[in-house]
């Protein structure tokens, strides 16, 4: 079935970084900043004390080094000599060696894998690709899946398939899945600028990579930085709340499925899809913006809540004292939920 389709396939990442990084960036205060491109999107460095010339040239190279091995070297799907291809490449029943920063993604993913009854599942990808979804989009003609190709795509999906090995640092893949980290990795690289910037003496900073952010501290001004919720609207990026980091120290990540979709006969197709049902989600929750201590962990639990939809995603996060913004939609309107871990972080403005 292909009549009457349309699409929109605009990277939500790319627009909530405008949104994230103007709105924190509106101060003339002095401040250093750092940018470029990492892990297929951009990314966005501020420090509110400025290190001297010799320094600055320092932290930009130890900034790069990092992101160009997180990227390139670990976890790009990209590269056929990543460790992420290789791992993928390896031969089912046969340990793996992986690198700490490897261990650590996965370790964590697994957790929100059982955490969420696998609503985050970074083996997704055979689904995605089904679906149109996939790295190598094609503008022409787009189909449902019959349900005997959806079947086959889910038995190659489930991260139950991966035994991890902690001690001795292996991954043993039982069954030929493929490992997509992307909803996790830029959350991961951002935990880490931020390390980074801790041992430099940092006490406030703003980091961006792909619309995930790590914050800490507060402005020249003394006032906390104040990131947005962006509109869920597949047109020019509105703000539809902001909030404050309270001069903490947090993670933020943010997922919506307004801005990647086609649309066959009047029926939407979201591309979250839920590995659960090899299906895409028909739900009407629109994003999910989680605060947490760790980038990785928001943004994989942003991720998985957009599958869940809004009550159970709004249920996990209350049961858990996890901060979330959940953002609904209602015909032609908008209503938020907001867990009370998030709640103080809408107070100062």
């Amino acid at each position: 079935m292909t009549a009457s389709i349309s699409r929109r396939l605009i990277p939500f990442c790319l627009i909530a970084t405008i949104a994230l990084v103007l709105t924190a960036c509106e101060e003339s205060d002095e401040r250093f900043s750092l940018e470029g491109l990492t892990m297929g999107t951009s990314y966005h460095i501020q420090l509110l004390a400025i290190p001297d010339e010799e320094g600055a040239e320092a932290l930009a190279s130890e900034v790069q080094r990092i992101l160009l091995r997180l990227d390139r070297e670990i976890f790009s799907t990209y590269a056929p000599d990543s460790e992420l291809s290789r791992l993928n490449n390896h031969p089912v029943g046969t340990p793996f060696v992986a690198s700490p920063e490897m261990m650590n993604v996965l370790l964590l993913a697994g957790a929100v894998f059982s955490s969420t009854s696998g609503a985050f599942d970074p083996t997704v990808a055979p689904l995605v690709n089904l679906w149109g979804f996939g790295p190598e989009v094609s503008l022409a003609e787009v189909s449902v899946p019959h349900s005997r190709e959806v079947e086959e795509a889910r038995s190659r999906v489930g991260f139950e398939h991966l035994v991890i090995d902690e001690a001795r640092s292996e991954v043993v893949k039982t069954r030929n899945v493929m490992i997509d980290l992307s909803a996790i990795a830029k959350g991961y690289a951002v935990d880490q600028i931020g390390g980074l910037l801790d041992e430099w003496g940092s006490e406030s900073y703003f980091v961006e990579i792909g619309g995930e952010l790590k914050i800490k501290g507060v402005k020249a001004d003394g006032s906390s930085w104040v990131p947005a919720i962006e509109a869920p609207l597949d047109q020019a990026s509105q703000v539809y709340e902001i909030f404050s980091n309270l001069g903490q120290s947090i993670a933020v990540a943010g997922s919506g499925d307004y801005r990647n979709y086609f649309e066959v006969d009047g029926v939407r197709y979201s591309h979250e899809i839920d590995p659960r049902t090899g299906r895409p989600v028909r739900h009407h929750l629109a994003a999910a913006y989680v605060i947490a201590d760790s980038a990785a962990l928001a943004d994989a639990l942003a991720t998985a809540y957009m599958v869940m939809g809004e009550e159970s995603a709004y249920v996990h996060a209350e049961q858990r004292g996890i901060a979330v913004f959940l953002i609904t939609r209602l015909g032609d309107a908008f209503a938020e939920r907001v867990s009370p871990a998030f709640t103080p972080y809408l107070g100062e403005q």
